[in-house]
């Protein structure tokens, strides 16, 4: 972000109001289950961490833009770098002026995944490496996609390079895709061990979600269980009937996950955990789970055939 543009941010607010704080307080000392809370936790944070013999790689995206894709990517790269004590990468595969790098706090900009393709050895080590990738809080790793420059692409081949030359650095990596169908969010579709399709929380959020399910279930079935589909709630009521919209879109074993309103999220600009809602670090920290639960347990026969790929929702065009 621009230095001079600083002027326009606002004082970052929590992401819960006072109110809804204090209640929450009321509600935990009346009601609560000390020994529930711990257990889940516990589970949580053991899915969170859990053992990969290989570099997990796990591709952000979804069916349109403003869905939260960027934001959930951001919280997944900061929620992993918090519980792993291994390597954990972010990459911004999305070059047109995405916000990755915002969402992460980076003030600078030295090399994108364009410029790193080119030099990417294998005979370098992870603190040659490093040199060229920002670091965010955490102790994770951010490669941005461009340099904010309008018109900047990221071919296919130069993804490929990438992901193929990084994977034995980094334990997890969170890759932030182009919406679909764009052909790098679709190579990345099928190439990553699981994949988070954000859809926002609204009736026609949900309709064309499906349509993208159903698209991935005709590529190949066995992406179905390794896929987690987040409910992006950007205002605070989106009216939507959340258990209903959970049946309508989880199939094949796709697992629906919701992600509350969060008004330090709905504010833009750097994410700062300490202010984060409960519900939202919560929230985060389950998506993590269940993104890295199916990452590291995909099952064999999720090579693709050799038929060639149904047609994306809405067509080439859309």
């Amino acid at each position: 972000m621009p230095p001079e543009l600083d002027a326009l941010r606002s004082k970052p607010r929590h992401g819960e109001s006072v109110a809804q704080r204090a209640g929450r307080a009321v509600r935990r000392a009346i009601a609560s289950s000390p020994a529930a809370e711990t257990a889940s936790v516990t589970q949580t944070a053991y899915a969170i961490q859990q053992p990969v013999t290989t570099g997990r790689q796990i591709s952000v995206s979804s069916i349109r833009g403003g869905a939260g894709k960027s934001t959930v990517a951001a919280l997944l790269a900061l929620t992993y770098a918090h519980y792993r004590a291994d390597p954990v990468l972010a990459i911004e595969a999305d070059p047109a002026l995405g916000t990755l790098p915002h969402r992460l706090g980076a003030r600078e900009v030295r090399w994108s995944g364009t410029d790193l393709a080119q030099i990417v050895d294998p005979s370098m080590l992870i603190t040659d490496l490093t040199g060229y990738l920002i670091p965010f809080p955490g102790g994770g790793w951010l490669l941005p996609g461009s340099q904010g420059a309008i018109g900047t692409r990221l071919d296919i081949d130069t993804y490929r390079v990438v992901m193929t030359s990084l994977r034995r650095y980094f334990a997890t990596t969170v890759v932030d895709c182009e919406t679909l169908p764009a052909e790098v969010a679709r190579t990345a579709l099928v190439t990553t061990q699981a994949r988070v399709l954000v859809s926002p929380a609204t009736p026609e959020g949900v309709a064309a979600t499906r349509s993208v399910l159903d698209w991935v279930g005709g590529l190949h079935p066995g992406m179905l269980p390794t896929t987690v589909v987040v409910l992006s709630h950007v205002s605070p009521d989106s009216g939507l009937e959340l258990r209903k919209a959970t049946e309508h879109l989880g199939i094949g074993g796709a697992t629906v996950l919701p992600l509350p309103y969060d008004r330090h999220l709905a504010a833009g600009g750097a994410i700062r955990t300490e202010l984060l809602g409960e519900r939202t670090l919560q929230a985060a920290a389950r998506i993590a789970a269940e993104a890295m639960n199916r990452a590291v347990s995909r099952g064999p026969g999720r090579q693709r055939t050799g038929r060639p790929d149904p047609e994306p929702p809405g067509g080439a065009g859309r």
